[in-house]
């Protein structure tokens, strides 16, 4: 037998030295404009915040901070008027959050039913998300109003709601819950829409009524999207500042005196800029806390 002579196969082309390092300094090129000003305003003011609370800074003319360690830390661990505030932004980040959450459920669920006129009470169900918040105080500040106000007109009662020292914080938590319903719903509007249409008609054809179809096939589906715009609502609830400062500006006598409100007053009523920054820090490891204990969730779940 005669051998069948095979052709060679051709060399691979050898890979170009530095490719792969050019790739990175053209992606490096294309992402420095996006990059300088997230370093600029926020890496470095966050940074210079940091350092600040660890200073005895003050917002007075020619103030030299000096290095203090954790003196600000052991004042801030000792200050009545911050776990106060810290209390009072709990009440208000937990109530907000878990009100906006059941009233949004419901409206999503409405919103997602074949109703007429569903499409015109959709947009205005995200009118609030599309006003600033200083408007918002503003609008309920005349809600509100002890002499004018629509509120008292109604019940025919003469209420000074947001002066009263039993009243003030359910009003505002009221306000905060109109406030930050509308992006709430959307979100769980949007999970409702990719829920299997399947599984409600699977349900019912084994007899489940509306109740049972909504805790076994709705609630579980959505389990996703709820843990994470509860999460998000609850970081941007206790970070509250102007809605309730136009409203209260943390009266009366500190019943709605919020933890950034209260860090507000120190760095700008008292100068007492290195407490202040402090303080800052100190909500901003409470809402990383929160956070890493939403992304380990989900990093468990994804297992």
């Amino acid at each position: 037998m005669t051998a069948i002579a095979t052709r060679p196969s051709p060399p691979k082309p050898r890979a170009r030295r530095g490719g792969g390092s050019r790739k990175k300094r053209e992606m490096w090129l294309l992402m420095l404009p996006a990059l300088v000003p997230v370093v600029l305003f926020s890496v470095g003011p966050l940074l210079y915040g940091i350092g600040l609370a660890f200073t005895d800074a003050r917002n007075t003319r020619n103030n030299q901070p000096e290095f203090v360690g954790l003196e600000n830390l052991t004042r801030l661990l000792t200050d009545e008027d911050f776990w106060s505030s810290f209390r009072i932004g709990a009440i208000w980040s937990v109530s907000v959050t878990l009100l906006q959450f059941l009233a949004a459920l419901g409206l999503a669920l409405l919103l997602n039913e074949k109703l007429r006129g569903r499409s015109v009470a959709r947009v205005l169900a995200v009118v609030p998300w599309a006003m600033p918040p200083v408007v918002i105080g503003l609008m309920w500040k005349l809600v509100y109003h002890p002499d004018a106000g629509i509120l008292n007109s109604v019940l025919g009662t003469d209420i000074n709601w947001l002066a009263d020292f039993s009243l003030a914080l359910p009003a505002i938590i009221v306000v905060g819950v109109w406030t930050g319903m509308p992006q709430t719903t959307v979100v769980l509007l949007a999970g409702l829409q990719n829920v299997p249409k399947e599984l409600y008609e699977a349900g019912e054809m084994d007899g489940a009524g509306s109740w049972r179809r909504f805790w076994n096939i709705t609630l579980p589906q959505l389990r996703p999207v709820i843990v994470a715009i509860t999460s998000l609502d609850f970081v941007w609830n206790i970070n509250q500042f102007g809605l309730v400062y136009v409203l209260t500006q943390g009266g009366p006598g500190g019943q709605t005196r919020l933890p950034m409100l209260f860090a507000y007053e120190e760095a700008f009523r008292y100068r007492m800029a290195g407490y202040a920054s402090m303080l800052g820090l100190a909500m901003a490891i409470v809402v990383l806390a929160v956070l890493g204990l939403y992304l380990w969730r989900q990093m468990r779940e994804a297992k």
